[in-house]
């Protein structure tokens, strides 16, 4: 690892010595935001695979309602109910902090669910089916905010991890052996100063006794 290209002096080694400290402290705050954020980012698959798993069991009930439904009053029976059947959604963006850090997120805002049983022709199956695909949206509405959420935290923590790694990597030994040679330069030079005043005092001492 090359060294920092400065001069060695006693000044320079103060700034490198807190260069070097702030480093440290800069290290141990972003992997202990590392580990944070790697916990979270667990956490939320977790809660992803979850939610996969009731959608799954949402479609395995919700399209054979439908098919049957579509089996038996026809296509065009059903189409004329979906038409008579009206929901509005608010989309909204919404702050989420996971971790301690804050996000953005989506929230979809549901109407109220409401079943439309013998309304211009319809019928209990009918409602059937809606309320299946009702709970499906609910549940794809809120694996849209929680993905959201686990694609950030991804992005986040492999920008950690750069920095981590740029710090132990790099930055952190490059400053120590600056650190390093700008001390032994200085040591060096202090030898070398003991030696040459050892040596006027000797010759002093000679001239006086002369």
């Amino acid at each position: 690892m090359a060294k920092l290209n400065i001069a060695p002096t006693k000044s320079n080694l103060l700034m490198v010595k807190e260069q070097l400290s702030v480093s440290m402290d800069g290290y141990d705050l972003l992997e202990q935001k590392r580990e944070i954020l790697v916990m979270e980012l667990m956490r939320m698959v977790e809660k992803v695979k979850l939610l996969e798993r009731d959608i799954d069991a949402t479609i395995g009930n919700a399209y054979p309602a439908l098919r049957d439904m579509l089996m038996a009053v026809g296509g065009d029976r059903v189409e004329r109910i979906a038409h008579a059947v009206e929901y509005k959604f608010t989309l909204r963006e919404k702050p989420v902090t996971v971790g301690g850090m804050n996000f953005s997120s989506l929230d979809v805002q549901l109407p109220k669910k409401e079943l439309f049983c013998s309304f211009m022709g319809t019928f209990a199956d009918s409602d059937k089916v809606m309320s299946e695909f009702f709970k499906l949206l609910t549940l794809l509405t809120e694996m849209a905010s929680i993905r959201n959420i686990v694609w950030r935290l991804a992005a986040d923590v492999k920008k950690t991890q750069r920095r981590v790694n740029a710090l132990d990597k790099m930055v952190i030994p490059q400053t120590r052996e600056t650190k390093n040679y700008i001390e032994s330069v200085l040591e060096e030079r202090d030898r070398e100063n003991v030696f040459v005043l050892k040596s006027l005092k000797s010759r002093k001492s000679k001239e006086e006794s002369v």
